[in-house]
């Protein structure tokens, strides 16, 4: 099946030209190969090798006629072509010829163009020449022209007057146009010389025509024809300049005019020219209410005239109403940054700001119904920014702070003058004392919060927070004021003569404020009395709580220092006094509601209770037998029980009362054997926390009878259990001094006995 090398060698050169057929051939012999040993690989197969020989002839004769048919259909078309390239090569052949004879026909014929070129200059000339012959009875009666339209405008026939005008212009922007053309600069300024008054006459009627727009809102209503002449000369000029700009070649002099922003000019100068610069006396004071009532009657007016009238007399496209609109919202932001320059007082303030935020775009002014939906702000500029709105807010709240504290302070005076008058304060529908003070200060400041809410939230909320700062620094006047009253006080007790009265006042007074605090608060979900207020009002309690027991004090002083005595010992009405001056003053106290009621009672229990263990401590009484230790029990006890049922009487409950200390300590003084002592000390260290060794060794004392052995024993116990106060604990020993022991002389070197 190989190939010999003549084969090889006739075949080179097609291989070399077709590399691609012998590597095709090689495959083919390849999968032949390959196929011709699967099939054939037993013996008993080649039986079969005729069947498959004639087969694969009859295949390879089908494949070769197909291939046949194919090349012959494409040398048919190749044949085709090639006919048509031929016929096509005979058609350019002729058409070179043709286009040869006409060359040589026009080489032929070049002298006579040469005549039609001097024919052609000719033509031009007098074509020119013909033109200026048509114009020159125009040029000659230019300023004829000039005359007539400066009659027509002196008459106000502005129409007539603008074509002839035009007329005039197209005949000067012609000439200049041809020379320009030309390159003839010179001429160009003779010409324009000759035309120099059409200057003049352009400036004449712009002058009439802004004179017009000017005067438009009256106009429209009035007579509109002047109006809408006006607007109709100013589209031809508007459509003038839009044509030489669009051709771009040649811009005659004074072109582009630009004659409808000059009308956008004139009616925005015209809107914003007297109306918004009024004299400052109309911006201050009183004035500023009539001057903004002026501006809105006067723009809501003119809106309606635009949106009616004025509407109607230009062209859509001019969108005046739109632009009217934003020009009164331009001017009017101005005009209110003005005014707010001037030092306006809390009422202008308020006046301005309510203007701009609620007036303005109301129903009554912008809003109106019969300018909507034309009239549209909203998509504007706010009239007033953010910043200017919070600094206007700002000042108006320090206007309001001022005239705040003024108020407040003529009422603290009113006050403390009614401490000192000779009547006592005046009662509620329930007897209880109070004063105006409340009601004063709390509709001042309500009612400045009241009126804040009707500008905006921000504005009320820095009112809110201006009158808690205020009211928080009238309390610590007024507790200075209450201060110097006591102080007063404590140099002559008939002044002022209804003391504790006023005090009492003072108290249902701050329990007002404290209940009318919360109503100040713009959301009426959030109650909450700040912390800061709180501990003013509560400040403020105490003090005139403590002036109240600082009273109680001195009359029962006198009683104080006669405990304890052998007299007292033996059975003296000390404590009935005491009860009676105690009675007084709850009585006294009852014209206090009961919340603060409840308070001084407790406080004026501590206060005895403190008093009764004071001078049981300090002054102390050592009991020299066991019958003197049993009557002091029993005068204790009885004291006690005494004082305790009075305030129980008085409605304070045995769980609020610190009288129980004066039954636990009679209960270490009656403990019979004194080995004991140390568990009871215990138990009361525990219960009174406050106790120091120093109070544990004078009830030792009082007792008279415990040796050196026990004491050491109840001071070491208590050194060994210390007492931390726990949360919420009234003190009751802390602030009872007890006298220092005396210490024994000793020597240097020797040892105390």
């Amino acid at each position: 099946m190989g190939m010999s090398a003549g084969d090889e060698r006739a075949a080179s050169p097609r291989d070399e030209e077709w590399p691609e057929a012998e590597k095709a051939e090689k495959l083919a012999r390849g999968a032949a190969l390959k196929w011709a040993s699967g099939v054939f690989y037993r013996p008993e197969k080649l039986e079969g090798l005729g069947h498959y020989r004639r087969r694969e002839t009859q295949r390879n004769n089908s494949i070769q006629s197909r291939l046949k048919s194919t090349v012959q259909s494409y040398l048919e078309g190749v044949s085709a072509g090639l006919e048509q390239l031929r016929s096509a090569a005979q058609e350019v052949q002729g058409v070179c010829q043709d286009l040869g004879a006409a060359r040589w026909a026009l080489l032929d014929s070049a002298d006579h163009f040469q005549g039609l070129q001097q024919m052609r200059k000719l033509m031009e000339e007098h074509v020119q020449l013909a033109s200026v012959v048509q114009v020159l009875p125009q040029i000659f009666s230019v300023h004829e022209v000039f005359s007539h339209i400066l009659q027509l405008l002196h008459g106000q026939h502005l129409l007539e007057a603008h074509v002839e005008l035009m007329m005039v212009e197209q005949l000067r922007d012609d000439i200049l146009s041809q020379l320009h053309l030309r390159g003839l600069s010179g001429a160009q300024t003779t010409v324009l010389s000759y035309f120099s008054g059409l200057q003049d006459l352009n400036e004449s009627l712009a002058k009439q025509l802004w004179d017009i727009v000017g005067s438009s809102l009256r106009l429209v209503r009035e007579d509109p024809v002047l109006f809408v002449t006006a607007v109709r000369i100013i589209e031809r000029e508007e459509k003038i300049d839009d044509a030489l700009l669009l051709e771009a070649t040649f811009l005659p002099p004074g072109r582009p005019k630009g004659w409808r922003q000059k009308f956008y000019q004139v009616l925005q100068d015209t809107i914003t020219g007297g109306r918004f610069h009024a004299p400052r006396l109309d911006a201050e004071g009183p004035g500023l209410a009539k001057h903004l009532a002026a501006l809105q009657k006067d723009i809501v007016s003119e809106l309606h005239v635009v949106k009616d009238l004025m509407v109607q007399c230009v062209p859509a496209h001019y969108n005046i109403l739109s632009v009217c609109t934003a020009t009164y919202h331009q001017a009017l932001s101005s005009h209110l940054q003005e005014i707010l320059r001037e030092d306006l007082d809390k009422q202008g303030l308020f006046l301005l700001l309510e203007w701009a935020l609620r007036v303005y775009h109301s129903p009554e002014m912008m809003g109106h119904p019969d300018l909507l939906p034309e009239v549209d702000v909203s998509a504007l500029d706010p009239l007033m920014s953010s910043e200017l709105v919070d600094q206007t807010e700002r000042r108006y709240v320090m206007k309001v702070k001022a005239s705040v504290v003024e108020w407040m302070q003529r009422t603290l005076e009113v006050e403390f003058k009614e401490w000192f008058r000779e009547e006592e304060p005046e009662t509620d529908h329930e007897g209880f004392f109070q004063s105006a003070l409340p009601a004063i200060v709390m509709q001042m400041l309500n009612e400045n919060i009241q009126v804040a809410s009707l500008i905006t939230n921000s504005l009320q909320q820095k009112i809110y927070n201006m009158a808690l700062e205020e009211l928080e620094a009238f309390l610590g006047r007024l507790r200075e004021a209450l201060v110097q009253c006591g102080k007063e006080h404590q140099q002559d007790r008939a002044v002022p003569k209804y003391y504790i009265s006023h005090l009492l006042a003072v108290l249902n007074n701050n329990l007002a404020l404290s209940n009318s605090v919360s109503s100040l608060h713009p959301d009426t979900a959030c109650r909450e009395v700040p912390g800061s207020l709180q501990a003013a009002l509560d400040r403020m309690q105490k003090k005139a709580t403590q002036l109240l027991l600082e009273e109680l004090l001195l009359d029962l002083q006198p009683l104080c220092l006669q405990l304890p005595s052998r007299k007292w010992l033996s059975g003296s009405q000390l404590v009935g006094s005491m009860c009676e001056v105690i009675d007084k003053y709850a009585k006294d106290f009852s014209r206090v509601r009961k919340p603060v009621f409840t308070l001084l009672l407790a406080e004026t229990e501590l206060l005895v209770a403190n008093q009764y263990l004071r001078a049981l401590l300090q002054r102390k009484m050592v009991c020299k037998s066991r019958e003197e230790r049993g009557q002091l029990c029993h005068r204790l006890l009885q004291d006690a029980t005494q004082l305790r049922e009075l305030f129980c009487g008085l409605g304070l409950d045995r769980g609020q009362q610190s009288l129980e200390a004066v039954f636990a300590l009679r209960e270490l003084i009656c403990l019979k054997d004194p080995a004991l002592l140390s568990l009871e000390v215990l138990g009361f260290i525990t219960k009174y926390p406050d106790v120091s060794d120093e109070h544990i060794s004078t009830l030792l004392d009082i007792r008279g009878d415990v040796s050196k052995e026990v004491r050491h024993v109840v001071l070491e116990m208590m050194a060994q259990h210390p007492q931390a106060l726990p949360e919420g604990y009234r003190p009751i020993f802390s602030t009872i001094l007890v006298p220092v022991p005396e210490l024994p002389f000793c020597l240097r070197k020797g040892k105390c006995a």
